[in-house]
Order: structure tokens, then sequence, then C-alpha cells
């Protein structure tokens, strides 16, 4: 099954659903993450999954970035907690199929996750 991590009220998160709805019926579990907050596991195991850092998924236009972490050295496992605490921080939709995620930016990304 799919998973999309994503903010209802992103225009981005709303498109690239949209566009998955268009292009599949596969099923999905949404994961509205400021809410539901991942485990810093989690968090490593979607790092893993994109095969990426963790300062690669920061926001950083992000007003609390740009104030407090920007051109600052940050080990990865910092980030990972700094990722946990400061969910809005984390780059959105995350989309995760069967040990592969993709971040749905372009929105047009999202297709790629289905084949």
């Amino acid at each position: 099954m799919l998973k999309i991590y994503f903010k209802p009220n992103c225009s981005t998160c709303r498109t690239a659903l949209s566009l998955l709805k268009e292009n599949t019926d596969e099923d999905y579990e949404l994961i509205e993450y400021l809410v539901e907050v991942p485990a810093e596991k989690e968090i490593k195991e979607i790092l893993n999954m994109l095969g990426m850092k963790a300062e690669d998924l920061v926001r950083k236009k992000e007003k609390l970035y740009k104030e407090k972490y920007e051109g600052k050295k940050i080990s990865n496992s910092e980030w990972i907690k700094i990722l946990h605490k400061n969910p809005i921080l984390i780059e959105r939709p995350i989309f995760v199929k069967d040990g592969k995620a993709i971040i749905g930016r372009p929105v047009e990304k999202v297709l790629e996750i289905l084949w």
C-alpha cells in the first residue's frame, strides 16, 4: 500500500494527491505528518528509501530553518532529531511504496512511484 506524508493545506500536496487519484486506483494511507509526527526511526527509514541525507529533506524556505539552523554545521543524526521535533521542516509530500520513496516535487514525480 502507498503511504503519503502530506499537509492538507499545502497546494503541492493537494495537487500531487489529485494527480495520483487520476492515474491509479491503488489504495493509499494519508499521514498528516504534522499531527502524526514520524518517529526518528521512521525518518531514517524514509531517508534510506529516498537515498538522501537528513539535511536534504529540510525545507530551506521555512522561517524556522532560516531563524535557527541556516548556516550551522549539523550532523545527520542531529538533523533527524530536529526533523522529528520540528516536522514543519520536512519536505512534502513524500510518497512511500514497496521500499521506495519519492518527494512529490515537482508534482509529476508522484507518477514515478506507481511504476
